[in-house]
Formats: C-alpha cells, sequence, structure tokens
C-alpha cells in the first residue's frame, strides 16, 4: 500500500538549495558575465545565512568561473544541463506521513519546445539520484515554476500554462487535477488565468502569484496606469477571492521594458530558504517597496533584494533558477 504523502511548501526547513549557473552565452543576449555575477550573489546571500547551496556548473570552465565569484561556503557539482532553470527541469520532492523523500520527475519539452537543449531532460533523475532519493516517473508534462502550493493540499497554477496544448493536449483539467493529488499529492487546484506578459514559459505561477502562509496568496498590484500586467493582477486576484483564498498585495515593478520590449519582471519570483528571503529587484523605483512588503510577510526570516536583471534577460528568475530540498 503506497503511504499518503504531500509535496511540503517552501517554507518548510530545507537541508540545501540547488542553483543552475549560466553557461550559455547565446542565451543571455550580451550579459552572461552580469548574469553569472546575479545567480552568484543570489547563491552567496542563502550560503552566508547559514543554508547549504549546491551551485550546478557545466564544465571546467564554467566551474572555475563560478568559483571565481563565489565564497568557500557555496558547493559546486558539475553536471550536463543546457538551461538553469532547474526549477522546472528538476526533481520536485515530497514527503510521505514518516517524513520519508521521494523524488517526482516529469516529462520536459522545453516549454511547449520552444527551449530544448542537451541534458534538460535528464538532469532531474541526476540531480535525485545524486540525493540518494527514489525516483518515479510521471506520464506527463509539468515545470515545477507552473505550481505553488501552500503545504495543506491546495496548489496555484495557470490555465494559461497547464491547459496549453503544447504541454499535454491530450489531458483535460480534470485528468490534470487527478494528475496533480496522484503524483504530488495536492487535492485542491486554484486555477489562474494567464500569467506575464511576456512570460518565455506561457505563463508561470511562480511568477504571478506565491502562497506565503496556508491559503495566503501574495499576489502583485499593479503601479502605475501604464503597468502591463493590470489586468492580470485584478483577474488573478478575483478568482482567488472568489476560491476563498486569502490576498495580500505587493506592489509590481510596473513597466519595464529593454528596446520597447516588456519584461516579465515580477518581485513574485522570489525564493523562500530556511533563514531568507531572496527578491529580485530590477533597477525600478518601486524596487524597495516591493522588497519590503515581502519582509513583512516573512517576519521569521531576513528578506534581501539581489539585482536580477540579468538573470531576467535570460528568462526567468531567482525562483526559477533554484530547487530546495525539503528537510525531513
Amino acid at each position: 500500500m503506497t503511504s499518503h504523502f504531500r509535496m511540503p511548501p517552501e517554507w518548510h526547513p530545507q537541508d540545501w538549495l540547488w542553483i543552475g549557473f549560466p553557461h550559455l552565452a547565446e542565451e543571455w543576449s550580451g550579459v552572461i558575465d552580469r548574469a553569472q555575477e546575479q545567480i552568484a550573489a543570489f547563491a552567496n546571500a542563502v550560503a552566508d545565512s547559514g543554508q547549504q547551496v549546491r551551485l550546478v556548473v557545466r564544465d571546467a570552465a564554467n566551474e572555475m568561473r563560478a568559483k571565481s565569484l563565489v565564497s568557500a561556503s557555496v558547493t559546486l557539482e558539475r553536471w550536463t544541463y543546457g538551461d538553469v532553470w532547474l526549477r522546472d527541469t528538476g526533481p520536485l520532492v515530497v514527503l510521505d506521513e514518516a517524513g520519508n523523500r521521494e523524488a517526482r520527475l516529469f516529462g520536459f519539452n522545453g516549454w511547449g519546445e520552444k527551449y530544448l537543449m542537451p541534458g534538460d531532460q535528464e538532469i532531474g533523475a541526476d540531480l535525485a539520484a545524486s540525493a540518494g532519493l527514489s525516483a518515479s516517473k510521471a506520464d506527463w508534462i509539468l515545470e515545477g515554476g507552473a505550481l505553488d502550493g501552500d503545504g495543506t493540499g491546495l496548489v496555484a497554477t495557470t490555465e494559461q500554462c497547464l491547459l496549453n496544448p503544447n504541454r499535454n493536449p491530450h489531458l483535460t483539467r480534470d485528468d490534470l487535477e487527478a494528475r496533480l493529488l496522484r503524483d504530488l499529492g495536492y487535492d485542491r487546484v486554484l486555477w489562474l488565468g494567464e500569467g506575464l506578459i511576456n512570460d518565455h514559459t506561457d505563463g508561470h505561477v511562480d511568477n504571478l502569484a506565491r502562497f506565503v502562509g496556508p491559503n495566503r496568496l501574495a499576489l502583485p498590484r499593479a503601479t502605475g496606469p501604464d503597468d502591463p500586467n493590470a489586468a492580470i493582477y485584478a483577474d488573478a486576484k478575483a478568482r482567488a477571492l472568489a476560491a476563498g483564498v486569502a490576498v495580500v498585495e505587493v506592489p509590481s515593478p510596473g513597466r519595464v521594458e529593454w528596446g520597447d520590449v516588456v519584461q516579465p519582471a515580477s518581485y513574485m519570483n522570489f525564493v523562500i530558504t530556511s533563514n531568507l528571503v531572496v527578491v529580485p529587484v530590477f533597477g525600478s523605483p518601486h524596487d524597495d517597496d516591493g522588497v519590503a512588503a515581502i519582509a513583512e510577510l516573512f517576519p521569521d526570516r531576513a528578506t534581501v533584494g539581489v539585482m536580477g536583471d540579468a538573470v531576467l534577460a535570460g528568462g526567468g528568475g531567482f525562483h526559477c533558477a533554484s530547487q530546495q530540498m525539503p528537510g525531513v
């Protein structure tokens, strides 16, 4: 008989945090050096807080570059991977009733066949094996950044991503809910609508809405009349409240553009670690307010803002680039 299991929330104590280190210059629009520096600053902040960090590097040259940027308290591990977004390609770890850990692996198709790179379909199993976890592979496509859970069985996702025909065209909404229960222990789904404009992932929820406690969801609040995602934030808030979920609002970065292209900049891509919350900032006039608002949500942890504009240029943020190992 299979034990009951559940994916713990991110604020559950962690044994370590995996972080991917950028290595493909063509993926970073001429800013790979700054992206590496920003990922290193993220890794250093978590390591300095007293939590183990395992920085995943690609090859000898990449490892040498990482070593020049991180403190001695950051552990480097060399693996074959394409993109750095370990939230999506790494293992999702569940706990059974006895506190035992198991890894859940899913199909990965490059965010709907858009970004297919060698190693990204294997890195989840590699990391699970390196951690000594037993692993099971599910029969559908899922990225970790498409989900955010509150630890009670409630999970948030977006219709734009999970119902996208470029992922699992043969599965209905009911099918997906059944698989979320079967594979990750989620028994209730909060279906939000669209993710942020120009999000390469087709609207991952971890760039829009994050649980900060049981049945308590943080959402961005539009800042300024030109905030490109104002309608998306309002729709998410209405859906959450209609579902009986408590909402707390955090100022958004507002309109962030590079070369007249709206960027999916979001403070919601923060990372919760055992002792620290790391918030990406973008040089927006709203950065300080965004970090302060998130700090209020985690009085038991320190909160810091770390520049993440170059990381965003590669298509994601600090949360996207990391994956936690829950403690037992």
